[in-house]
């Protein structure tokens, strides 16, 4: 078991090694860089192709990788305060209905407006964005006005399965009423760090950054919560208003990363299991674990969308999924062995 500064410094130092590593992986798979051409272009403004590339780099495949950083890591810090809140393991950023209310906010655009899913301008993709968002946020206050509140987690938990299933349900009706707009949805649902740029960054940065000292806030109580309520109420902790601002901060993270990449599986489940797996942490350095963690798998996995079929594109929520999947099960191969053992040894 590492300590949390540790694997803080590996952490980084993973995220800045792939961050490196994006940059030499094009359509064309991995490239060995001119780094000389490059520096030269960089200080004197040559044109050449090295210029070219420079441009490349700094305008695609840089704002891409630092987009893919950021997103993975709001869906990492989502993740450790959703189970950390529902005191489940395997709560997810998307319980609370955010995912589908993300789906259904695009498709509802997309039937609106009849676009073409093979010819969205900027300007459009940017509508996408901002109706992802809106449906995201519009998706969790409704899972809080069935909820009446976030007093019981066990109903806001319910509330938000009941909200995803309906709104999913929505977005599939709309869908077979406008099956032209499909392939762009389904674009969006599979998940896609292609379309990141230098203004995604920012967004994505900036609610990390606003994100990030909100959730730390609420780590004491987080530590509390994990003893039972009635203890937490014992220390005197305002409960309803910590739950209001977990979820304020949950939803606002995830919908800003699901409007900018769409809907990415298992990032935000998987990072804190990761993370406890490595090192034993308070939920004031788990949170802080679990965003770096977050920010380097979905790194990671947009390098592998990347490379592993080039000149084609895989999805990389398909990708994040199987690997996601994979880890889980594991995981769960690996409990049962230390179950089974511990049983034998009780015997």
């Amino acid at each position: 078991m590492m300590r949390p500064a540790t694997l803080a410094a590996w952490l980084i130092g993973a995220a800045l090694l792939l961050a490196l590593l994006g940059l030499q992986v094009g359509s064309d798979g991995f490239e060995v860089l001119n780094c000389k051409g490059l520096v030269n272009c960089a200080s004197f403004g040559l044109q050449s192709a090295d210029a070219a590339m420079w441009q490349v780099m700094i305008e695609i495949r840089l704002p891409r990788g630092l987009g893919a950083w950021g997103a993975g890591a709001l869906l990492g810090l989502s993740g450790s305060l959703a189970q950390g809140l529902f005191r489940n393991p395997l709560a997810d950023p998307f319980l609370l209905g955010s995912a589908s209310g993300a789906t259904l906010g695009v498709v509802i655009l997309l039937a609106a407006l009849g676009i073409s899913p093979m010819a969205l301008s900027a300007l459009q993709s940017i509508g996408l964005t901002g109706a992802a968002f809106a449906g995201a946020l519009g998706a969790v206050s409704l899972t809080l006005l069935l909820a009446q509140g976030v007093g019981s987690p066990l109903r806001l938990l319910l509330a938000g399965v009941v909200v995803g299933v309906v709104l999913g349900a929505l977005s599939s009706l709309l869908l077979t009423l406008a099956p032209e707009v499909m392939l762009a949805v389904q674009g969006f649902m599979l998940g896609s760090t292609s379309f990141l740029g230098w203004s995604a960054v920012a967004v994505l940065l900036a609610t990390l950054t606003l994100c990030l000292p909100m959730a730390l806030l609420a780590a004491r109580a987080l530590d509390a919560l994990q003893l039972g309520q009635v203890a937490a109420l014992s220390l005197g902790l305002p409960l309803p208003a910590i739950r209001l601002l977990l979820v304020a901060v949950i939803s606002l993270a995830t919908g800003a990363a699901v409007a900018q990449t769409g809907l990415i599986a298992f990032v935000g489940l998987a990072a804190p299991h990761l993370v406890r797996g490595l090192c034993r942490a308070q939920h004031r350095a788990l949170i802080l674990l679990s965003s770096l963690c977050g920010g380097a798998l979905l790194q990671a996995s947009d390098l592998l969308a990347r490379g592993l079929a080039a000149p084609r594109e895989l999805p990389v929520g398909v990708l994040t999924a199987v690997l996601g999947g994979a880890y889980l099960l594991w995981l769960m191969r690996k409990g049962a062995q230390r179950e089974s053992a511990s049983h034998k040894e009780m015997l």
